[in-house]
């Protein structure tokens, strides 16, 4: 078997390439200087473990040893799981996008041995086919490039470094570009426009979650009241849930529907999408009293904390999309773990089967139409095609009845299910996305009022204090995987790291955490503020193997780190009153202003945070002798009739004076009587309320 040099590595995607022939060296010096010293191109392939077409690629070519042996000989290979890199991949992903008009993974780029692309792409046939390049031609042509071609391959890498460094680089704000509301409202007509009537969600297929868009809508929802924004919320989340992109019987939701309906998932299962997604169910349950999204907000947390968790209290990264197939178990399917035949559900339920098929639009022949690659013949893909009423109905059951056999159905299906080969876990730790998971799980607890949701939150946030943190210097590490902790945080895990210590604060009024966050914010501003032009650069300016320092500015699937480090700033002014933190985050708005006016979809958790800039905020205080249950009454109330830009929490005597340091505004509130309330707007406090 062969063995090269990630079988070292920790990251599960690395390790999968761990007995390719290919001769793979991870990203860092030794493969800079292997370059170097042999003259050679830098083949770099970029991906992650739970990447469909990752697979793909490394099975029709980097096992291949024909296409290994040109590999090896004409270049330096070298493998980088994006999700441990993200700084690197977002630089070569611009070049592939800009070069070729989209982008993607595996991602494939070639550099010179100091680091600038020349070519790029993303998946590559091993031969030519679909009307794409093969790889092996397409290696040999380079590999000539280079040789016969030199000037020209180096002429044209100095001229794509210098258009990705006009690109990046940061404009001085020019006059006109302060943020104001219309800045705030431009957004909600871009998404107007763009909403699927029919279906939810925004644009055609593919359709993505998007989970900052829904916070972008909450909150110009709460500013304007106007009923379109809730709908679009209501129609997406109630269409999502309905779907095949939703796991009926295990919980959680895929990655994405590859068509317009969300019945056809991609099957991969993210802690991004599960943390974000769970708050943006809970806020739509609090809104709308919908007890559809109560249950799907439940289905969540319960797929995270079971098949997500991590024994010391960490949450791991992803499930893969594809596992064995039950029919051929040599062979590895897409969607092979989630998928069923009717003569399978007919065996489990009996006579409650009909009902279940009912339900769950499962049909003999199977229920996928539009199967080019024949993935899913004969099987089905489950998602509501009738209501529990109209199931029953149709079988002639009561309701209630029904509505039982149907979770009976569902628990025999899951452990049947439980049987089959799992799909591949990526099972490292990232900072960022657990932290993401911490804000969610906190969410979920002030809306549901579930305290194991809180409680598993501030598990998640202790494992990251003990493994990835060190106090005393404030360094905060990005990944953790089998015993170690590795590689310097990039700004989105300092910037949603602060906001999930805030976020338990908010919660549990427990000090440490407001000290933490404040710790970490100013340490962030010190590694990643553009000093000059206001905003945040996503890595170190010490990093010395990067080709540029650039601003994640787009919530995607994840909030940008510049839109989350913003709001957390703001929320943190609000509650210090340290006026430093506002300053910061209105030079950021201030550079962000025109490219969201110019591309009013780009940035839209940017926005929320700028709604909280324009409002005064408003701070409800608690001072009482113990968070009683008479506190936590008074809390679950103004809770209810909290805005966007509200805090509301409760202090003792201890944590007012151990907060003195970090917040003289709340320290010096005293207590009179056993519970005082003060309502405050702007650090002005109206007369406080006595309760006895």
């Amino acid at each position: 078997m062969y063995t090269n040099a990630l079988i070292h590595e920790k990251s599960p995607y690395l390790r999968q390439h761990a007995h390719n022939p290919v001769n793979w060296l991870p990203w860092g010096e030794v493969a800079f200087q292997k370059a170097r010293q042999e003259d050679k191109p830098i083949f770099l392939s970029v991906g992650y473990s739970t990447c469909h077409w990752c697979h793909v690629m490394a099975h029709e070519s980097f096992e291949n040893p024909e296409i290994a042996e040109i590999l090896n000989r004409e270049f330096v290979p070298v493998k980088i799981d994006r999700e441990e890199r993200p700084d690197v991949d977002r630089i070569y992903m611009l070049f592939v996008q800009a070069s070729t008009g989209s982008g993607g993974w595996p991602m494939s780029v070639w550099l010179t041995p100091d680091l600038k692309p020349f070519f790029g792409g993303t998946y590559f046939p091993p031969y030519s086919r679909y009307g794409r390049p093969g790889f092996k031609e397409l290696l040999e042509h380079l590999a000539h490039a280079w040789k016969r071609e030199r000037e020209r391959v180096l002429s044209s890498s100095t001229n794509v470094l210098s258009q990705l460094r006009a690109f990046t680089e940061s404009a001085v704000p020019s006059a006109g570009t302060d943020p104001d509301w219309s800045l705030f409202e431009s957004a909600f007509w871009y998404f107007r426009r763009n909403f699927d009537t029919r279906w939810g969600g925004f644009g055609e297929a593919p359709k993505f979650p998007r989970p900052s868009v829904f916070h972008y809508l909450n909150a110009y929802f709460a500013r304007t009241q106007n009923k379109e924004a809730l709908e679009m919320i209501e129609k997406t989340l109630a269409a999502m849930a309905a779907g095949g992109i939703h796991d009926h019987i295990g919980g959680g939701f895929h990655r994405y529907s590859v068509d317009e309906r969300w019945f056809v998932p991609h099957f991969e299962k993210m802690l991004y999408d599960q943390a974000q997604l769970l708050a943006a169910y809970a806020d739509a349950y609090q809104i709308t009293a919908d007890v559809r999204f109560q249950k799907t907000t439940h289905d969540i947390a319960a797929y995270l904390l079971r098949d997500l968790g991590d024994p010391q209290g960490g949450f791991y990264s992803a499930e893969d999309a594809d596992s064995p197939d039950p029919d051929n178990p040599a062979h590895h399917a897409e969607g092979a773990f989630y998928l069923w035949r009717k003569a399978e559900i007919d065996q489990l339920l009996g006579p409650h089967s009909h009902l279940f098929c009912c339900r769950y639009g499962v049909r003999e022949e199977g229920n996928v139409e539009q199967d080019p690659h024949g993935e899913f013949a004969g099987k089905n893909i489950l998602f509501e095609a009738m209501s529990e009423e109209e199931a029953a109905l149709h079988v002639n059951l009561p309701v209630e009845q029904a509505r039982e056999a149907l979770e009976l159905a569902k628990s025999k299906l899951f452990e049947a299910r439980s049987k089959r080969p799992r799909p591949h876990l990526d099972n490292k730790i990232l900072t960022s996305w657990n932290s993401l998971a911490i804000s969610g799980l906190v969410h979920a607890y002030l809306v549901l009022d579930e305290r194991q949701y809180l409680q598993r939150a501030e598990q998640a946030a202790s494992f990251l204090l003990h493994h990835m943190y060190d106090a005393q210097s404030g360094e905060l590490l990005r990944r953790f995987c089998e015993g170690e902790a590795a590689i310097p945080g990039f700004l989105d895990d300092y910037a949603f790291f602060a906001a999930a210590l805030l976020d338990i604060f908010e919660a549990n009024f427990e000090p440490q955490y407001l000290q933490l966050a404040v710790q970490l914010v100013r340490r962030m501003c010190e590694l990643f503020e553009d000093d000059q032009s206001g905003g945040f650069f996503s890595s170190r300016q010490d990093a010395n193997d990067l080709l540029l320092r650039m601003k994640d500015d787009y919530d995607g699937a994840e909030p940008s780190g510049n839109s989350v480090a913003t709001d957390v700033l703001l929320r943190l002014a609000y509650i210090t009153g340290d006026n430093t933190f506002r300053a910061t985050a209105e030079r950021s708005f201030r550079a962000m202003a025109e490219k969201i006016r110019m591309q009013p979809g780009i940035a839209p958790q940017m926005l929320v945070a700028l709604s909280r800039l324009l409002v005064e905020p408003e701070q409800t205080v608690v001072r009482c002798r113990a968070v009683d249950a008479k506190v936590e009454g008074i809390l679950r109330e103004r809770r209810k009739s909290a805005q966007l830009n509200s805090v509301v929490f409760a202090l003792t005597d201890e944590a007012a004076a151990q907060l003195a340091n970090v917040s003289p505004f709340l320290a010096g509130l005293e207590r009179k009587g056993n519970i005082t309330i003060y309502e405050c707007r702007n650090f002005t406090c109206e007369l406080p309320k006595v309760v006895d």
